[in-house]
């Protein structure tokens, strides 16, 4: 018998005061190579202005909303195809990469040939350890990072996604469709990879986004849905049965 959970509501009230946001890392080794997100801000900051962009309500709350995850390490990749014809990645930087190639291959690859969307338009996926949780019912789009400026645009569009966090945690990942393949692909460490933003109820509530802590209640919920991409094309239609088993909190507040 299936039974519904009543998500967890700020002391304020239901739908009012801001919406917490947990990040945590699903992996422990090497946590300081990914960098904490972080709320999207104005790089120029001048308020010497009245009418300056950067004291606008509507920038200021626009730039609010969003969170930005900073790529790891330097990438510099080329698409090859081995003696089979087969997809494949080339790390450029070779024995200057300041990643080993052992750690790289289990972060990146490119994605089945059957599975692209277009024939001629590779798409190559980087894992990442980022978990975004939260114990009201909060969605997260996951979108190009369209404030930053990049002098060499990436040769490819990034692939979005947009889902609860609330019901359906999960690692997250950089996936990218290659338009150009016969261009290369530089990323630097620090460089932004993407937003998240946080639609909450009503959508006018700030977030507060916090560290979370790796609860076993959080591991157990995680070990339960963790596997169903695997065996269910269409996830979405198991949300209803998640959120049966959540527990009533997942979000934990990390202590230091």
């Amino acid at each position: 018998m299936n039974v519904t959970i009543t998500l967890e509501r700020p002391e304020e009230g239901t739908g009012s005061g801001p919406v917490r946001v947990g990040w945590l890392l699903d992996e422990d080794k090497a946590g300081v190579v990914f960098l904490p997100p972080e709320r999207v801000r104005s790089v120029e900051m001048n308020r010497h202005h009245a009418k300056s962009a950067s004291r606008c309500p509507a920038v200021i709350n626009l730039e609010s909303r969003y969170f930005v995850v900073r790529c790891p390490f330097d990438l510099h990749l080329k698409f090859v195809r081995d003696k089979d014809g087969k997809p494949a990645l080339k790390n450029v930087l070779g024995d200057m990469s300041p990643v080993r190639g052992s750690k790289l291959a289990k972060h990146l690859h490119v994605t089945a040939e059957q599975e692209w969307r277009y024939k001629d338009r590779p798409t190559i996926q980087l894992s990442l350890p980022y978990l975004f949780i939260a114990d009201e019912f909060v969605y997260l789009s996951q979108v190009a990072p369209f404030m930053h400026y990049r002098k060499e645009p990436l040769p490819g569009t990034i692939f979005g996604g947009r889902y609860p966090i609330s019901v359906w945690p999960r690692p997250l990942m950089w996936a990218f469709e290659w338009h150009e393949p016969d261009k290369d692909i530089r990323l630097a460490r620090g460089e932004p990879l993407f937003y998240a933003l946080f639609e909450t109820n009503p959508p006018d509530r700030p977030v507060q986004l916090v560290e979370a802590a790796k609860t076993p209640e959080l591991t157990e919920y995680l070990d339960t849905i963790s596997s169903a991409v695997n065996y269910v094309n269409q996830t979405f239609s198991l949300f209803k049965e998640a959120e049966a088993r959540r527990p009533a909190r997942l979000l934990t507040v990390k202590e230091r």
